[in-house]
């Protein structure tokens, strides 16, 4: 008797030194992925070829997908992890961790991962945006936005910018899907919260987000 409970004893506190080294793998790997979420921002903001400074003022929610990696995860898929926030009048709010998978992103270049940014400028579109699941293509239509290309196009809702090594890319994004990232938030709020209650909800930026967001506003001014 006394055996078995020192074995349950023992079990549970592995139990516990695993899932606080988990937590802790996971929070240092969002902290990193914010830092690089602000330098993608930062080159693809910086350039003259980059996104234009009249797109970023009418963007309602700004998505930031550093090193998104194609076909990572399963053969054919790609996958990347990131951040997006949205205005809350006149500051940008907490950010959502997001996952974005696409089966092909068609990219013009031959590296293997590409920094992605996501503009919304529909925000009429933002509760469907940050729900947990967004279809990028049905759910709204998107275009490729870089530079002053054609296909920085007027009429539609979601424009998306990327660069592979410093090289600024062509990719398609239609058939693609948002997702929140719940190991992601909450990793940053040290609870399950969804980005609706994120962003809408008043959340409380946590410090290590608070340069992503400065980032934001500096670029976004209206």
């Amino acid at each position: 008797m006394e055996h078995k409970r020192l074995m349950r004893t023992t079990q549970y506190v592995l139990f516990l030194t695993v899932a606080v080294a988990v937590t802790t793998v996971a929070a240092d790997d969002t902290g990193e992925r914010l830092g690089k979420a602000v330098t993608v921002f930062n080159a693809l903001t910086s350039s003259e070829h980059g996104i234009r400074p009249e797109r970023l003022a009418s963007a309602d929610c700004i998505a930031v997908i550093p090193g998104f990696k194609k076909g990572a995860a399963v053969v054919g898929v790609g996958y990347g992890r990131g951040f997006i926030s949205c205005r809350n009048g006149s500051k940008w709010s907490a950010p959502g961790a997001i996952t974005l998978e696409s089966g092909s992103l068609g990219v013009q270049v031959g590296a293997e991962d590409i920094d992605i940014v996501i503009l919304s400028l529909d925000g009429g579109r933002r509760s469907k945006l940050l729900s947990d699941r967004f279809a990028i293509g049905s759910d709204a239509s998107a275009a490729w936005g870089n530079g002053k290309s054609a296909h920085d196009d007027a009429n539609s809702k979601i424009l998306f910018y990327g660069s592979a090594k410093g090289v600024f890319a062509g990719f398609g994004l239609d058939g693609a899907t948002l997702k929140t990232d719940e190991s992601g938030n909450n990793a940053l709020y040290g609870k399950k919260l969804s980005n609706n209650e994120i962003v809408d909800g008043g959340a409380q930026t946590p410090a290590v987000a608070k340069p992503l967001l400065t980032t934001l506003a500096r670029a976004s001014n209206r």
